[in-house]
């Protein structure tokens, strides 16, 4: 596999003053808002995460898609809502994020947007499952400018993949990972840059060193090993992986599981990036799956105004008084906790 220069060169290209400027404004809020214990907020967002769709083919059993268990309103992002909030915000965001649930190779116009958002010089990043991944969507894919693709690939065999990935099939998504290396190399491109993404239960843990072998056979230019959330763990969980490295939870010497990482009561995602649900709900972060606290409506009102709104300051204050309080904070790992 190749080194990741190329994916830190073509993020420095993306780069302006005027964005720099607005990640200095975030970070100097983030640091005296730590300091003072209030939230202050004098930038915009840094990155922002936006949802194709909620739909997806595979029926993973930890994901509201797989298990089409959302109480919110399921669709697909509209191109013109979607244009109109790039238009806003392209001049101070550094990264667009094409994913939060669902499968984005879903939408039809999915490939449009990521074009239109490259156009902008935005660094673009989508997450897909890797089943649409066709001889045209791959050489579409590598044309729209797409930066990062991080396909899903939890087991080196089928009968192994199968049990999260359940409906999926993995020589289809490998024989997608191989157009898509094809394509860059037939039209010179050097992205997407593309990863192999390996979440760790315990059904696969035993074949990683089987996943680099396979990744670098493949073509694809980088590795990733992510820890599963699940969200049943106090009486243990099929899918914690026996390996602790890997695992989020540990068990206590009365038999339950906990998380084994300590909450601390800030959170560098409130004031750097959000979540846009496809039909225009905010949502502080990915952890917030069915849009369970909803900060504002971008139908109904500009981001700016939302993003500086009484509902967003006392949320980050609730936050500052105590992460254990939000239950969408209870299972996270985002950077912000500490090893117990």
């Amino acid at each position: 596999m190749t080194i990741t220069w190329n994916d830190s060169l073509n993020f420095a290209r993306k780069i302006t003053l005027r964005r720099s400027l607005n990640l200095g404004r975030v970070l100097a809020s983030y640091y005296l808002t730590r300091w003072l214990r209030r939230p202050i907020q004098w930038g915009l967002p840094v990155t922002l995460s936006i949802e194709p769709t909620t739909a997806c083919n595979l029926r993973c059993p930890e994901c509201p898609s797989g298990l089409r268990s959302f109480t919110r309103a399921t669709g697909n992002l509209k191109p013109d809502f979607f244009r109109r909030l790039v238009d806003e915000l392209q001049a101070d965001l550094f990264y667009l994020y094409f994913y939060f649930q669902g499968e984005p190779y879903i939408h039809p116009q999915f490939l449009d947007m990521v074009r239109y958002a490259h156009e902008r010089r935005l660094f673009t990043v989508t997450s897909t499952n890797g089943h649409f991944l066709d001889d045209e969507n791959a050489r579409r894919t590598v044309e729209s400018g797409l930066d990062r693709l991080i396909i899903s690939v939890d087991g080196t065999t089928q009968e192994t993949y199968e049990q999260y990935r359940v409906g999926g099939k993995l020589e289809q998504v490998l024989a997608g990972a191989r157009r898509l290396v094809d394509w860059k190399r037939r039209l010179g491109a050097r992205h997407p840059h593309i990863i192999f993404q390996f979440l760790v239960v315990r059904p696969n843990e035993h074949q990683i060193a089987d996943l680099y072998r396979l990744a670098k056979e493949t073509g694809v230019n980088e590795v990733k090993l992510k820890t599963a959330q699940v969200y049943e763990y106090r009486q243990g969980n099929p899918l914690i992986p026996t390996q602790d490295r890997y695992a989020r939870y540990r068990q206590d010497p009365d038999g339950l599981w906990r998380p084994k990482l300590v909450l601390a009561n800030h959170c560098w995602k409130l004031w750097h990036s959000c979540v846009v649900t496809w039909d225009g709900l905010v949502v502080p972060c990915c952890f917030d799956k069915d849009a369970q606290y909803r900060l504002g409506n971008l139908h109904t009102q500009s981001f700016r105004e939302l993003w500086h709104s009484q509902a967003y300051e006392t949320f980050r204050q609730n936050l500052l008084k105590g992460r254990d309080q939000i239950d969408i904070c209870t299972n996270c790992t985002e950077g912000c906790r500490v090893w117990a």
